[in-house]
């Protein structure tokens, strides 16, 4: 199902940006209707994407919410006293109506589980959420930058060599389990740091470090590779041959060029974790 989605988003987002950029076609563009254009892409895409999510629950999906929520040993007439209090003895069609009507006002719905509504449940958690996001952006990209610097000047040597074989083993661990052994470890074992709550720095350790080390492997990597390259360049020569120090010239000159795409992935990172983060904050904290 997940495969049927993503292949009808990608299709949906590339009929809408056609459509678009035939609409709003100037050469001359500015930055503005840029914006606008994918602004305007963005709105359609989460449309699609909600109708498409909506329908799959509904339909693709056996079984009956309401009978669920009631238990297997409620009665017929509970169960429908639960579909109508929901909305769900009406048509599909009107139920996406009603469901898209009320998301464009804020009001997502009641929450099952917590018994208060949705928008509620997200607003308390959102704060942390992007907290630890920043945090973990901001750490990640410094130590991977440190680290991608360091390979890059010392190519070749065995600081390199260690430094390549530590990033790819960062990268491929999954964090789900690298936070279950910091809290072994930290928590468990050592008793140096909390799990629970979010009340001083240092309920913050765990999970920060959970999540950067992924994104301090990504941006090593990507930091060597491209400093490596630029490096090699003609302007890099030049600056070495005025008799600039290697210091500047990797930091004021090869680093400057380097900074480009690590930007733009770590901008992607910032969605990515916002995403994901769930995760990482019910299993550390």
């Amino acid at each position: 199902m997940k495969a049927i989605l993503m292949m009808i988003t990608d299709r949906s987002f590339a009929v809408i940006e056609h459509f678009l950029a035939r609409t709003i076609r100037n050469e001359d563009s500015c930055m503005g209707k840029y914006i606008l254009r994918r602004t305007l892409i963005a709105c359609l895409l989460v449309l699609v994407i909600s109708v498409l999510v909506f329908v799959m629950l509904r339909v693709a999906i056996p079984g009956d919410p309401a009978a669920t929520l009631a238990g297997d040993r409620a009665s017929p007439e509970l169960i429908e006293q639960i579909r109508k209090n929901m909305g769900l003895d009406r048509p599909i069609p009107e139920q996406l109506f009603i469901y898209l009507t009320k998301a464009v006002q804020g009001d997502l719905g009641r929450s099952v589980q917590f018994g208060e509504p949705v928008f509620g449940v997200i607003a308390k958690a959102f704060p942390f959420t992007v907290t630890l996001t920043f945090l973990s952006v901001t750490v990640g990209t410094l130590f991977g930058l440190g680290i991608g610097i360091l390979t890059a000047v010392k190519r070749g040597t065995w600081i390199d060599s260690v430094s390549i074989v530590v990033v790819v083993f960062f990268y491929s661990i999954p964090s789900f389990w690298l936070g279950l052994v910091l809290i072994l470890v930290f928590a468990v074992g050592l008793r140096v740091l909390p799990v629970q709550g979010a009340s001083t720095w240092q309920h913050f350790v765990l999970p920060v470090a959970t999540l950067s080390v992924g994104q301090m492997a990504l941006i090593a990597r990507l930091t060597r590779t491209n400093m490596v390259e630029t490096m090699g360049a003609a302007f890099i020569q030049t600056a070495r041959s005025k008799g600039l120090s290697e210091r500047h010239v990797v930091f004021r000159h090869a680093l400057k060029n380097t900074l480009i795409p690590i930007v733009t992935v770590v901008g992607l990172s910032v969605g990515g974790l916002l995403g994901g983060a769930d995760i990482t904050e019910n299993i550390v904290g």
